[in-house]
């Protein structure tokens, strides 16, 4: 089942909101992604953007879950959801 741009860049601001909410995470987030406080403002509506935001979740299951449970959506929803902001484009740790 496939979602909409707009389905997805929702969901990534979902993600976005939640992992600013979470004080253990968001330095984990900041420290890996390079990404300041401000960035978090001035590049919420960048596309790529929230494909990274999505890809940090990505990087461990339990955040996943835990991101899914409370926000009750599916858990394969975010990596559909970097799918489409991504084009399509899979990822390449190697």
């Amino acid at each position: 089942m496939s979602i909409s741009a707009d389905s997805a860049e929702t969901l990534a601001l979902n993600v976005l909101g939640w992992v600013v909410g979470n004080e253990e995470l968001l330095p984990v987030f900041l420290g890996s992604t390079g990404a300041s406080v401000e960035d978090l403002r001035d590049r919420a509506q960048e596309r790529e953007f929230l494909a990274s935001v999505l890809d940090f979740l990505l990087l461990d299951d339990s955040w996943v879950l835990a991101f899914c449970d409370a926000a009750a959506v599916p858990y394969d929803l975010p990596g559909r959801a970097r799918s489409v902001l991504s084009d399509g484009a899979d990822v390449h740790w190697t």
